[in-house]
């Protein structure tokens, strides 16, 4: 079988479609969208065509649609925009522990410069407590974000009720969507959200592009200064066929959607059953496994997250890859850290089970059959590593026989 993909969260293929819109905007098109000449204008109708196809996505006004360099650039334009603007009114801010680096790293460098942060708890499964929120804001916040869907254990957060929160107290609100902008019904309105931030690449479009949603008459300062793009909102002349590439991808993910997100989720099921029926010591992170599928909204439909006691995940990743299947430790952008999730351990799950992590992300391009085969590469990969472990002869912990094949 040829190499098997299940790294879907960190980063996707480009679909051929996707990279047959944009390469007119390659070769021939390669207008400045700013210049006002014929090759300048086909530019600009490119990226109005993209930012409409975002602003239906998304139920907003085109103009209302900011496209950035990348989800992270877009993080930061929001935190750090909004902070900036709103100095005078407040210094305080409110996000979560298990946010991606793009937020927490911000908020970070945010409290460097005098911004006093919250810091939230999330319960077992990773879900922030709404309660929590009302209790944390007070007189000086001005912003909250949280992330809508967690990138390592999918858990999807009650945006609407806490939305429905800053609206009351006149805090603007941001999330980080990255991870369910093109997997989940997403409608600003319905969210309670003056900001979100999305990323191409992470639904089957190309790199280095991405978008930031700013709800009409939110105060936001600029990161970058320059010429008046973006509605001066960020300067730099576009990437045009990111931007193309882009809106054809939401157009294809908005069409599929429904189905797709059905589909994944059965596929990491079948892949929960085969994990949990034939290896003991193991625990599902996130979202649990009884979670209905009639409500696929409240985790992402093709993410598990399982701990393997008594074995670091990163040996089981590089044994999984050298028999050609691509999984992850964790986030793709702390994978190579040796400390264990910062997510997991907000969780509460004990540092020396977190290490033993491993995220599968299933995408457009796996199957059943692929999923039974990871099952068998798996299996004895975790029996022969739980053999070598100093750990592992305390506990007697052993596969059980291997994986059940499909019929």
């Amino acid at each position: 079988m040829k190499s098997i993909y299940m790294d879907h969260n960190a980063t996707t293929p480009l679909r051929p479609e996707v990279l047959e819109a944009m390469l007119p905007y390659l070769k021939e098109q390669f207008g400045n969208a700013s210049s006002i000449h014929a090759l300048g204008r086909r530019a600009a109708i490119g990226i109005n065509g993209a930012r409409e196809n975002v602003a239906g996505a998304l139920d907003c006004r085109p103009e209302e649609v900011v496209f950035t360099g990348c989800g992270t650039e877009a993080d930061n334009l929001a935190i750090k925009g909004v902070a900036h603007a709103r100095r005078e009114q407040g210094d305080h801010i409110i996000t979560s522990q298990i946010e991606h680096h793009a937020v927490l790293h911000t908020c970070q460098y945010l409290e460097r410069q005098g911004f006093q942060v919250t810091y939230l708890p999330v319960d077992q499964v990773g879900m922030v407590d709404p309660g929590d929120v009302r209790k944390a804001i007070t007189d000086r916040t001005v912003l909250v974000t949280v992330m809508h869907a967690n990138n390592e254990v999918g858990t999807v957060q009650p945006l609407a009720e806490i939305g429905h929160i800053a609206r009351e107290r006149g805090v603007t609100f941001h999330t980080d969507a990255v991870q369910t902008f093109g997997k989940l019904p997403i409608k600003v309105d319905e969210l309670g959200v003056d900001l979100l931030s999305l990323s191409a690449h992470k639904l089957y479009g190309p790199k280095g592009v991405g978008a930031l949603y700013v709800r009409q008459g939110v105060r936001l300062d600029s990161l970058l200064h320059g010429g008046h793009h973006e509605r001066n909102r960020r300067a730099g002349t576009e990437n045009v066929a990111g931007i193309v590439g882009l809106g054809r991808a939401v157009e294809l993910a908005e069409a599929e959607m429904e189905e797709e997100a059905g589909r994944l989720a059965t596929l990491r099921d079948q892949l929960w059953e085969g994990i949990a029926a034939n290896v003991e010591g193991v625990r599902r992170n996130g979202p649990p496994a009884s979670l209905p599928r009639a409500v696929p909204t409240q985790a992402l439909p093709g993410t598990l997250n399982v701990c393997f006691e008594y074995i670091e995940g990163e040996s089981i990743v590089l044994s999984l890859d050298m028999n050609g299947v691509a999984v992850s430790s964790g986030s793709a952008c702390t994978s190579d850290a040796l400390e264990p999730s910062h997510v997991l351990l907000a969780m509460g799950v004990p540092p020396a089970i977190a290490q033993g992590s491993v995220r599968f992300s299933l995408g457009r391009d796996n199957t059943a059959e692929q999923v039974d085969h990871v099952l068998a590469e798996l299996i004895p990969i975790i029996e022969r590593l739980r053999a070598m472990s100093p750990f592992s002869a305390q506990e007697s912990f052993t596969a059980k026989a291997g994986p059940r094949r499909r019929k």
